[in-house]
Order: structure tokens, then C-alpha cells, then sequence
């Protein structure tokens, strides 16, 4: 799908975009006509690029579509004998709500009890970026990620604690700015009540 390549050097830093040429044009048509609509002026020198950088922006928010996330995992499985708890917390995410198409975002606490595999640790949060790149509510995001660590690793129970902000409560409708949704999913020993409370009283404890 991705067939076009951009770098940019910036202090020895190498940043690699890809989009795709169809989907940029297409995409940049309707928000000229969104620019339009609501009274602006897409010629305007401001506003020019605006249509295209938008598209952009769009295709890189939901390159999650893209994406196989139980790959991600099965990419750095390990054969291990290790059966604690393994928690990865405070991993950022950025979304875009479905329903109005304005950002949430927040922290995910994501821990799992190995049965003869674990997972290099950087393949949490990338399944966490997976999913979240589309269009999303809070309650599936949470879901899908328990799902996909459950069904690839196949562990001994999976706990996912999601605390989010929505722009869709905060700059319209209620307007409520301190507002934080917060969602969990768990599975095997994670749905009795100690192993639980030591995951939650381990994501609560700042030890470092």
C-alpha cells in the first residue's frame, strides 16, 4: 500500500515517512472541500499545503489498518521458564475516537504471566500503537490488546488497564477538561481477586 518515501535530516536524525500517492490526493480533495464548507478559503496562503499535510497526517493516525499485531508478537517470542508477573506501564497512547474523529489519549498498563514464552518487551507498546492507529472506542482498544497478547502468547492470564482523555468530552459536548475514562480487561489469573490487586497495586507504585 505504501509506495512513496520521504527523509528528512535534522541533526543526524533520519526520519522516514511513507504514504501512499492515491490515498494523499484523494484525501487532500475532500478536505479542500471540508475548508470550503466551513467558510474558509483553501487558497488562502496559510491553508495551501493544509489539504495535504491533513491527508497525511490521516493515512499516518490509521496505519494501524496495516498492521498485524499478533505478528509483531510471534516476531520475538522466546522460550523462557519464567512464570511471574511481566508488566510493562505507563505506555502512551494516542487514538482517534470514532465517532467525531478527535484524538484520545493516554496511558496503558499492560502486564501478562508467561507459560514457557515471553515477548521482547518492546512488542507490548507496538501492539498497543497497532491497534490504537485506527479508529477506535476506549472499551475495544482495551479489548483487542487482551485479546491479541492472550491468543498469541497463550499465557497464563493477561491483565490491560487503559486511562484516557477524550477530546470529544473535553473541547465539545459536556466540555468536562479534567475528565479521564479509565478501562480494564484481564483474563486467566488475572480474574482472581490477589493476583488482580497485586497488578493494580503494582501500576499504582511509582518504583523509580
Amino acid at each position: 500500500m505504501l509506495n512513496e518515501e520521504f527523509e528528512h535530516e535534522l541533526n543526524g536524525y533520519k526520519k522516514i515517512d511513507q504514504y501512499n500517492d492515491k490515498l494523499v490526493e484523494s484525501i487532500s480533495d475532500m478536505y479542500k472541500n471540508i475548508l470550503d464548507d466551513v467558510g474558509e478559503d483553501p487558497h488562502r496562503e496559510g491553508l495551501v499545503k493544509t489539504p495535504v499535510r491533513a491527508a497525511k497526517a490521516m493515512q499516518f493516525l490509521t496505519q494501524g489498518y496495516d498492521l498485524n499485531p499478533a505478528e509483531v508478537l510471534r516476531s520475538a517470542m522466546f522460550k523462557e521458564d519464567y512464570s511471574q508477573m511481566v508488566i510493562v506501564k505507563d505506555i502512551e497512547v494516542y487514538s482517534l475516537c470514532e465517532h467525531h474523529l478527535l484524538p484520545f489519549f493516554g496511558k496503558a498498563h499492560i502486564a501478562y504471566i508467561p507459560n514457557g514464552h515471553i515477548v521482547g518487551l518492546s512488542k507490548l507498546p507496538r501492539v498497543v500503537d497497532a491497534f490504537a492507529r485506527r479508529l477506535q472506542v476506549q472499551e475495544r482498544l482495551t479489548n483487542e490488546i487482551r485479546d491479541c497478547i492472550q491468543d498469541t502468547l497463550q499465557p497464563l492470564g493477561v491483565a490491560v488497564v487503559m486511562e484516557c482523555s477524550h477530546l470529544c468530552m473535553q473541547m465539545r459536548g459536556v466540555q468536562k477538561q479534567n475528565s479521564v475514562t479509565t478501562t480494564s480487561a484481564f483474563t486467566g489469573e488475572f480474574m482472581k481477586d490477589p493476583t488482580r490487586k497485586e497488578f493494580i497495586s503494582l501500576i499504582s507504585t511509582r518504583l523509580h
